[in-house]
């Protein structure tokens, strides 16, 4: 069973800036990736940001240039920085996990973005 659990999300104003971490605990035997994914109300789920155990990452294109994505390997810990807020970008932000056969899913936490 493998957990995965987030924080940092929040209230911010546009052009703010937020840091999202996921944490991952449990029987986890090997890490293919960690990534980030929102999903605005009455919208699908969507990719935020992806980076493989090797530290490749891919972003939306609407996020690239503003949001980074980051992994602490030893901590089986992903980051995610946000800069240049806009309100657009209003989500629940969910943290996600490949493992070698399983995905993981976080709980969720929200960040709202006011103009």
């Amino acid at each position: 069973q493998v957990q995965l659990v987030e924080s940092g999300g929040g209230l911010v104003q546009a052009g703010g800036s937020l840091r999202l971490s996921c944490a991952a605990s449990g029987s986890i035997f090997s890490i293919k990736g960690m990534g980030w994914y929102r999903q605005a109300s009455g919208k699908q789920r969507e990719l935020v940001a992806g980076i493989t155990s090797g530290g490749s990452a891919n972003y939306a294109d609407s996020v690239k240039g503003r949001f980074t994505i980051s992994r602490d390997n030893a901590k089986n810990t992903v980051y995610l920085q946000m800069n240049s807020l806009k309100p657009e970008d209003t989500a629940v932000y969910y943290c996600k996990l490949w493992g070698l056969t399983d995905t993981y899913w976080g709980q969720g936490t929200q960040v709202t973005v006011s103009s």
